[in-house]
């Protein structure tokens, strides 16, 4: 309050006793608002408003209005907490205590100040409702100490107002609460406080008004509804105080009462819209999160999920409107309804055409199961939309077992991973979680998600396997195999994220690293071992060629690191090639042209076609492990495979082309190879992958024993 300290009044002046003792009372009960005026200030006032009313109460007949005047100068002045009028009633009824005008005289000072203070009330604008509060607060403490003299004050106040005695009996209401129930307030003064109760009384509301009545409590709210005259409910703010005698027993209990039955209406009608689905009419998925959090919250009970999807229904928005759509998704939600067997199950529409059916408390394993079947067979049957008759099916994510997740959004997440599995699997069907499965697809995410930010950090590095002339087993070519560091999950091989890389987007910037990385090792052992300088070979995938920048990328990167492009290999899939045609095979064909050989890998996994490999930009050819394995042990190989194997390398020699045998892991199939006519070979027979400090070993090593 801004009236706690300075200078007091003149203390020669008529009034200032009365206003001192004003002051005081009031600064006692400032602590919930604050006066905008000094001290000096606020006792000059009260004493201008004690000599008004001191000449007011020797008047006849008594200025009722100049008396309201003075109220509401203290109102219109700030001084508007909630004991303010309570203390002024109590310091000026103990002053004009004498008068046998004094409850006229209060009262009328009550009335001006109520008055004030409800325009006040009235202008302020974004805090409508604290105001209300504070003001019902305050007139709760001003007629707390007051009894039952001041009734009269609150006759005509704006707000329903009432008093009742211990025995509940209702003494005086006003006329704002009487018509607001479609009484007189005569007709409710026949009344008892219980003939105003209400089936929708809020639990304990009657035992806490017994409460009060025992002097437990000073003050209650609650929201209530009273049963109008003519049998509707209204519904109120109530504030109910107790009013206490001298002696501080309960003697009576004063209500004010705001009906709010059009707000109420207003909010009930947000918090529907808030909660449901707007064209469906189906819980939305905030209500649905509220209730799976719900159910989660109890970890005996065996929860249930179905996550579903509208097979194609794009298309009907596309094909017949969107007016349409809607029309399938409201009939679309009659059926999911139908289909559930208890008041328990949830369906909500989680938006689009993506719906969710709840069951928290399912009834034993393969229960949620059994109801997407329901769910299936019941969307089976034709819609009928705007005189079509449309066929939809959907994709189902079923979880049953809550075990391995340990948050409800854990468990939402598994549902809809799971409906992704049955739209991949064919759609018009149900996929049940497993668990492993996910495990795997989460990992899966979690790589997806780091691999752009792993490329800066260094995360990729190149091991590189040995490739060796079979006739002398001297070092002539190296393969580039990437692997990735996880921080995490430790040095992962290039199968856990190649294709994962090429899934999101990623592999264009993940080969560009690759090579640049092994067109840089390349570039040393040129410089180091000049006349030795082993082939780095780097696999390219099909959509790299495909990226129409890939020629330019590949080289600026030999120009950048500078290396001789004799001594690069790119290595594609025999697949790659039957795929590659137009600016890709051109690009191919640039590149060897400037002296970057061309290997197509794995041959003879697919389509296995000599007279193709003519027409492509090619210099060597690399024989598929299947075909090594087959060779394996003296004991292993037909007379069919080895004259395969043998009419491959003849064919391939006489395309001008060099053979490379892969996965070689025993001394037989080395010299097999050897004995066939292969040029060279890798596997573990030979070397292991190894980082690129150890291949400078070994052509470090070769150039003092040149067997090796």
């Amino acid at each position: 309050m801004g009236w706690d300290a300075g200078p007091g009044p003149d203390p020669d002046g008529p009034h200032a006793d009365l206003a001192g003792r004003w002051a005081a009372a009031l600064r006692e009960g400032a602590r919930d608002h604050i006066v905008p005026m000094s001290a000096a200030e606020a006792r000059l006032l009260l004493s201008e408003l004690v000599a008004e009313l001191d000449d007011a109460a020797e008047r006849t007949p008594l200025p009722t209005d100049r008396i309201a005047a003075v109220g509401a100068r203290l109102a219109r002045s700030h001084f508007v907490g909630n004991e303010v009028l309570g203390r002024s009633i109590a310091v000026l009824g103990a002053h004009f205590s004498a008068s046998g005008r004094v409850v006229e005289l209060l009262g009328a000072f009550a009335t001006g100040y109520l008055r004030a203070f409800r325009r006040w009330l009235l202008t302020e604008q974004e805090s409508v409702r604290a105001a209300e509060i504070a003001a019902r607060r305050a007139a709760e403490e001003q007629l707390r100490t007051s009894e039952a003299r001041l009734r009269a004050v609150f006759a005509q106040a704006g707000i329903g107002t009432g008093l009742s005695d211990m025995a509940g009996r209702i003494i005086e209401v006003n006329t704002a609460f009487a018509h607001m129930l479609g009484y007189e307030p005569a007709d409710m003064c026949t009344l008892s406080v219980t003939d105003l109760s209400h089936p929708d009384d809020p639990p304990g509301m009657w035992e806490l008004y017994s409460a009060l009545l025992r002097g437990e409590h000073d003050n209650v709210q609650l929201e209530k509804a009273y049963p109008h005259r003519d049998g509707h409910a209204v519904w109120t703010n109530l504030n109910v105080s107790l009013i206490r005698d001298e002696h501080g027993d309960p003697q009576y209990t004063l209500v004010l009462v705001e009906d709010i039955s059009e707000r109420r209406a207003l909010r009930q009608r947000l918090h529907y819209r808030a909660h449901h689905d707007e064209l469906t009419g189906l819980p939305n998925r905030s209500r649905f999160i509220d209730a799976l959090t719900v159910a989660f919250a109890d970890p005996t009970a065996r929860v249930g999920l179905c996550y579903l999807d509208l097979d194609h229904f794009k298309s009907v928005n596309d094909t017949f409107g969107h007016a349409a759509g809607d029309e399938l998704l409201i009939q679309a939600a009659v059926r999911l309804r139908a289909c559930t067997a208890r008041p328990s199950d949830l369906v909500a529409r989680m938006g689009g055409d993506e719906f969710v059916i709840l069951v928290p408390h399912a009834i034993g394993p393969g229960a949620v199961a059994e109801l997407a079947r329901t769910v299936l067979d019941a969307l089976a049957r034709p819609f009928d939309v705007q005189g079509h008759h449309l066929t939809v099916s959907a994709s189902i994510g079923v979880i049953e077992d809550r075990t391995a997740h340990a948050t409800a959004d854990e468990f939402l997440q598994a549902a809809d991973t799971t409906m992704y599995w049955a739209k991949a699997a064919g759609r018009d069907r149900f996929a049940v979680f497993d668990a492993d499965r996910g495990r795997h697809e989460h990992t899966r995410a979690e790589l997806s998600a780091a691999m752009p930010a792993s490329f800066t950090r260094g995360e990729f590095f190149l091991d590189y396997q040995p490739i060796v002339a079979l006739p002398d087993r001297r070092l002539v070519a190296v393969e580039a195999l990437v692997r990735w560091r996880h921080p995490d999950l430790g040095i992962l091989p290039p199968a856990r994220f190649v294709d994962l890389a090429e899934d999101n987007g990623h592999i264009d910037a993940l080969g560009a690293l690759v090579l640049e990385l092994a067109c840089r090792d390349s570039r040393r052992w040129h410089d180091r071992f000049p006349g030795r300088t082993p082939t780095v070979s780097v696999n390219v995938s099909a959509s790299e060629v495909a990226d129409p920048g890939w020629l330019d990328r590949v080289q600026r990167i030999i120009a950048d690191t500078g290396v001789p492009p004799e001594h690069l290999q790119l290595e594609l899939t025999e697949r790659t090639f039957m795929q590659t045609t137009g600016r890709p095979l051109d690009a191919l064909r640039t590149l060897a042209d400037t002296g970057v050989r061309i290997a197509i890998d794995d041959f003879g996994t697919g389509y296995s076609n000599l007279a193709y490999l003519g027409q492509l930009p090619l210099h060597v050819v690399k024989l598929a492990g299947p075909f090594i394995q087959r060779i394996r042990t003296p004991d292993t190989p037909s007379r069919t495979d080895l004259v395969v194997l043998e009419t491959i390398i003849d064919l391939t020699h006489a395309l001008g082309l060099t053979v490379t045998a892969e996965c070689v892991e025993t001394p037989y199939q080395a010299e097999c190879l050897h004995d066939l006519g292969c040029d060279s070979a890798q596997g573990w027979h030979f070397h292991r992958p190894m980082p690129a400090h150890q291949i400078t070993e070994l052509l470090a090593a070769s150039e003092v024993d040149p067997v090796h």
